[in-house]
């Protein structure tokens, strides 16, 4: 046991370390695999990929008797009326722990969102514990703890290789706060998603979730670790776009509106369907394609990856890319990227515009 003052001084020491510099570690999660398993079966089709190979049986063999489970009825009837699929699936997972016999609730309602708000959370819990006590999943998770640790190897091994965090606060020029957090979603297939929490006395935690998913032709997860790390590298950007919108929202909300409006389908496709998370995402995207670049990616791969987001429907990827990259050599005028959102702003008008005269020409 460690003694109380020494646990103290320890802690003082940890906190004076910059969360940039800490090592990011690739973690498995009770809860995540609990939410996903739990919405599985429940049918909600983000989580019934199907993607997982030989996992994907055996959560379906261990959980076939629990179709009827009156918490599967339950979340069905919470999708149903509150639309909690998708990524708040991932957001009630994060703010979840366990001791391998009950499931409680980490830091305040707060954190998980608006679709969680008008939810009796004793009640969810309720039923969450009705599902994890009946189900036995602490013994299915507890079974599959080699499998997993195998699959975090292989992932460190394969995809950490091309994950340069040091890489964020030269491009952005800030300092993150946050504890960036990787965890597998083994029920996820190709659902990948970022959500973060904010518990009382400790820094922001920002998470990359991704999705587990079988190769068919090799019957392997992650081996082309520079395609996996494309996500991971999406997912982190988030922590450092996000913020920066509500700064620069009388520049970028018309804009964001007016891409909306033209390609509803597409964002909405994607669940985009405001204008502050379709320019986040357009910076985002941009700023992976910065990253690969600057990275060692090879030009097929970041030609490859452009083309992915123009057949994504953000049309204006060419342009904004250029302009970001434009950033990244003028350092010495602009010190973070903060500084540069009024270009950013000029360039998406610009594209609007072009795209605006291309229509009336054609009448």
């Amino acid at each position: 046991m460690i003694h109380y003052r020494r646990f103290l001084l320890l802690l003082a020491m940890l906190k004076a370390v910059t969360f940039a510099n800490a090592q990011i570690i690739v973690e498995a999660s009770e809860t995540v695999e609990l939410m996903a398993i739990l919405s599985r079966t429940a049918g909600f089709r983000e989580y019934c990929m199907d993607m997982g190979g030989q996992y994907t049986k055996d959560t379906e063999a261990w959980l076939a008797p629990y179709k009827q489970h009156p918490a599967v009825a339950y979340m069905k009837d919470l999708r149903s009326k509150y639309n909690t699929g998708y990524d708040a699936v991932m957001t009630m997972a994060i703010n979840l722990e366990t001791d391998g016999k009950k499931v409680t609730m980490t830091g305040e309602k707060l954190n998980l969102g608006n679709r969680w708000q008008n939810i009796k959370i004793d009640t969810f819990l309720v039923h969450l514990n009705q599902f994890y006590a009946d189900t036995r999943f602490h013994d299915f998770y507890t079974q599959h703890q080699s499998f997993y640790e195998s699959v975090l190897r292989t992932y460190e091994h394969n995809v950490m290789h091309y994950f340069h965090q040091d890489w964020y606060p030269r491009f952005y020029g800030t300092e993150p706060t946050e504890r960036f957090r990787i965890v597998i979603g083994f029920t996820n297939g190709g659902g990948n998603y970022g959500p973060s929490r904010q518990l009382t006395g400790q820094p922001k935690e920002v998470f990359a979730i991704c999705g587990y998913s079988i190769d068919e032709k090799t019957g392997k997860a992650f081996e082309n670790g520079m395609d996996y790390a494309a996500t991971l590298i999406h997912e982190f950007n988030h922590s450092f776009v996000n913020p920066l919108y509500d700064a620069n929202a009388d520049l970028l909300l018309t804009i964001g509106e007016n891409l909306l409006k033209r390609y509803y389908r597409g964002m909405s496709n994607q669940a985009y369907r405001n204008a502050t998370t379709v320019i986040n995402e357009s910076i985002v995207r941009a700023a992976v394609i910065i990253y690969m670049q600057e990275n060692g990616f090879s030009a097929e791969q970041i030609k490859s990856e452009i083309y992915e987001q123009i057949a994504r429907d953000f049309l204006w990827m060419p342009e904004l890319v250029t302009a970001l990259r434009h950033y990244s050599k003028h350092r010495s005028r602009y010190k973070t990227l903060d500084d540069y959102y009024p270009e950013i702003a000029k360039c998406l008008e610009k594209y609007l515009k072009v795209e605006t005269g291309r229509i009336e020409n054609a009448l």
